[in-house]
């Protein structure tokens, strides 16, 4: 039931919750109190699922650049992540701050948007591969690509849709104009999402007539990190707020199986390390304090002292440092996130079931 509700379950069952609450105290209290509670909620669910991608990327850090212990490609992909993708990043916001440049910053934003949704279902794809292979169920390669095509196109309509003409637009206080995209890239996208529909139908039909059992769990994590988190996310105004919680949810229980996991297996011999119970509280307190410094602690220090009261009424609106910072940790987290949890990375392993891990051992 845990597992159900942390990788996709919840949502479905908030809707109906989030259509009572608005009918019982009114659309503008609803909003309120759900808007009230996620922005606190952040600091113990969104902030810490980023700040745990850093904690698991740059530990053991010489090993994972140079060792032995990682493939040839997954070293690249890791020095990529690691030193190259963030060092472009900060050299583009330091370039944007030092100029005032609403236009630079509001492109890197942009960046962002246009990753976000990338990110969401590839992670809902991992989430099938991940619980599928926990089940032992197998997808074959047609199954995959017909998954991996729903997802890219799921994306790529929600990004499409609405057309936008390009529009003055504002976030975290940065004012600039978005890229236009036409009409007719949204009717494009959305005719291959219908088509790419229609072929998973197919898939999963012809999957089910032959073993006779999907995986239900791992499918629901999918197709709602696809079409609730992504396509129709304006399916309830509401949900809007809950979005990126539910998301970072769905990360933080598989961020949960891989260090636990890891733990109780390195606090046998032949290593012997620290029980796994205190690395594991290590790791939730360090998530917690990083993410404060993050999104709070240090933008807010930068933005207090840095920023005159003359430059917080320009276009890069009164809290630029921290509209750069959480941009910057965004794209960086995407980058992160595909080294990973790539099958490449050795720890992946620690993502099945401990018994057998504890098999394995022996």
């Amino acid at each position: 039931m845990l597992e159900f509700l942390m990788v996709g379950g919840a949502t479905p069952l908030l809707i109906p919750l989030l259509w009572l609450l608005k009918s019982v105290i009114g659309f503008d209290s609803a909003e309120l109190a759900v808007g009230f509670l996620m922005f606190h909620a952040a600091h113990l669910i969104n902030d810490p699922h980023f700040s745990a991608t850093y904690l698991l990327f740059y530990r053991d850090i010489r090993e994972r650049a140079f060792g032995q212990t990682q493939t040839s490609a997954q070293r690249v992909r890791y020095l990529i992540a690691a030193f190259l993708v963030p060092t472009l990043l900060a050299v583009w916001a330091a370039a944007a701050l030092v100029e005032g440049s609403s236009r630079a910053l509001g492109w890197m934003l942009q960046l962002m948007f246009f990753l976000v949704g990338w990110h969401y279902v590839k992670q809902g794809f991992g989430v099938l591969s991940v619980l599928s292979a926990r089940r032992g169920i197998a997808w074959t390669a047609q199954e995959r690509q017909a998954l991996l095509a729903h997802c890219i196109f799921g994306w790529l309509y929600a990004r499409a849709s609405p057309s936008d003409p390009g529009m003055e637009s504002e976030e975290k206080g940065v004012i600039y104009t978005s890229f236009g995209h036409p009409p007719g890239l949204e009717a494009l996208t959305l005719g291959l999402f219908a088509l790419s529909t229609a072929r998973l139908g197919y898939v999963l039909l012809a999957k089910w007539r032959r073993e006779r059992r999907l995986p239900m769990v791992p499918l629901l994590g999918l197709l709602v990190s696809v079409w609730i988190w992504v396509v129709f996310s304006d399916i309830d105004p509401l949900l809007i707020y809950m979005i990126p919680a539910l998301h970072s949810l769905q990360y933080l229980y598989f961020v949960g199986l891989l260090t636990s996991n890891q733990a109780r297996a390195e606090e046998q011999p032949p290593l012997f390390k620290r029980a796994a119970r205190t690395r594991l509280s290590v790791f939730v307190l360090g998530s917690l304090a990083l993410g404060w410094a993050l999104f709070h602690g240090l933008p807010d220090l930068l933005d207090t002292t840095l920023v005159s009261r003359h430059t917080a009424h320009s276009a890069l609106g009164p809290t630029p440092y921290f509209a750069a910072l959480f941009t910057f940790v965004n794209i960086h987290h995407y980058f992160m996130d595909s080294v990973i949890w790539r099958r490449d990375n050795p720890e992946t392993r620690f993502l099945v079931n401990a018994e057998a891990l504890r098999q394995d051992a022996h």
